[in-house]
Parts: structure tokens; C-alpha cells; sequence
């Protein structure tokens, strides 16, 4: 992980803040300077001084991130969905521009930088460019977050081809929510099959941890025991 990662998921919703902000936790506990951002995100909240995208705060507060949310998530709008379709239904023309100033400001301050993508591989940012187009541009390795249950197989394995076809370096996968006292043997199954399917190594199985508060920025303990783990084979 000498400069970074680009984390992106099977889907929206597996778990991909509660990952990269694991990770920056693990980081930044072990002194590194380690940079977060979620460039373009969706489902914002409206408060007093804007658009504030949730994600990227628990991002920064994971990180003791000291730049201004509007750095860290330069893209924000209302409403949940395809950053394509939000755009649109907001009247607003989604400019790349602010989230490549921003990226090139944050890479400088800090030593490594973890960027979390939006939904999926494919999902549409710009009428002609998808994450896994953009992801090129970080030029960074890529972490598939995944989530552990029956159909993971096949959406990890589609994400994987997606990314590997655009020469993008897949540093391996994270099934997340994953629970070891389960009798579900798909389940149970997935992450080895994962792995002999994709030949891209699953790093770690990461609990589903109720002790993480997204409103003040903890993650909890037993997803970091699991993500320092993840991040000693990164290194």
C-alpha cells in the first residue's frame, strides 16, 4: 500500500465506508499520514452550510482528516442515487474538474490516500464514464468490498473481470458483514470460492461490528482487529 487504495464494492450498500475508514483508523493509529476522500457521493444531507455527505464524514473522523469536507467529498448531491441520474433530476451538469483539484491537493499532504468509489464497479458517474473509469485515473490499486451472502459470487467475480479489464491492479478482496457463528453455507462457502474463482486473495472476512457509530467516527474494535490484519498483507 505504498500510495494508496481505491476502494470500490460489488454494490452500493456492502460496506465500503465502514472498510476504508477501518483501514485509515489502522493507519493513522500506526503514524502514517494517510489521506481520505470520497470523491463524488450521493444521498447527502442538507444542513447550514451545505451539502454534506455522511460518508465522507465518518471517513474523516476515522482519519483525523484536517481538511474541510468539501475537499474530501468535492462532489455532493441530494438525492440516492446514480451520481448520473442525481445530477440529472437536479438540474446540475456533474463537472469532474473540482474532484481532480481536490485529489491533487489531498495526494500532496498526505503519504497514502485511500478513495472510496460510489455504488459499484459500473456505476455511471458521467453519461460516459463509469468508477471503474475514473478509477484508472487514481492510478491506484483496487480493494473489492463484497458482501457475504448467497449471489456474492458471481458479483464479486463480475467486478473483478470489470477492473482487471481496464488494467487495473486488483489488491484483493474484502467480504464484509461476514458472520463466523453462521450455519448459512453459502456463506460459509463464498470466500474460498471467491478466491479460486477470481484468483485475487480475500484479505479478510470482516465482522458485522454494532459497536461501530458512524455519528462519532468509531469504528469498532472487532472490524479493526480483522482490517489490521487485512493491512499487514497490503503492505
Amino acid at each position: 500500500m505504498k500510495k494508496g487504495l481505491f476502494i470500490t464494492g460489488t454494490d452500493t450498500g456492502v460496506g465500503k465506508t465502514i472498510v476504508t475508514a477501518a483501514i485509515a483508523a489502522t493507519l493513522r493509529a500506526d503514524g502514517v499520514n494517510v489521506g481520505v476522500m470520497k470523491p463524488i457521493a450521493t444521498g447527502c444531507v442538507r444542513r447550514r452550510e451545505g451539502l454534506v455527505s455522511e460518508d465522507a464524514e465518518f471517513l474523516a473522523k476515522a482519519a483525523d482528516a484536517p481538511e474541510p469536507l468539501e475537499e474530501i467529498s468535492p462532489i455532493r448531491l441530494a438525492e440516492p442515487l446514480a451520481p448520473t441520474v442525481a445530477a440529472a433530476r437536479a438540474g446540475v451538469k456533474l463537472e469532474l474538474a473540482p474532484m481532480w483539484r481536490a485529489w491533487h491537493r489531498l495526494k500532496k499532504a498526505h503519504d497514502v490516500m485511500l478513495v472510496e468509489g460510489i455504488g459499484g464497479a459500473l456505476c455511471p458517474v458521467t453519461p460516459k464514464r463509469s468508477v471503474a473509469d475514473l478509477a484508472q485515473q487514481f492510478h491506484l490499486p483496487v480493494l473489492v468490498v463484497a458482501r457475504p451472502t448467497l449471489g456474492t459470487i458471481n458479483h464479486t467475480a463480475m467486478t473483478v473481470e470489470v477492473l482487471r479489464a481496464r488494467g487495473l491492479e486488483v489488491a484483493g478482496i474484502a467480504v464484509n458483514r461476514y458472520r463466523h457463528d453462521t450455519d448459512d453455507v453459502a456463506q460459509l462457502t463464498s470466500p474460498d470460492e471467491i478466491q479460486r474463482v477470481t484468483g485475487a486473495p480475500v484479505l479478510g472476512l470482516v465482522p458485522d461490528d454494532p459497536t461501530t457509530d458512524f455519528s462519532s467516527g468509531v469504528v469498532g474494535e472487532d472490524v479493526l482487529a480483522c482490517v489490521r490484519q487485512m493491512a499487514l498483507r497490503l503492505r
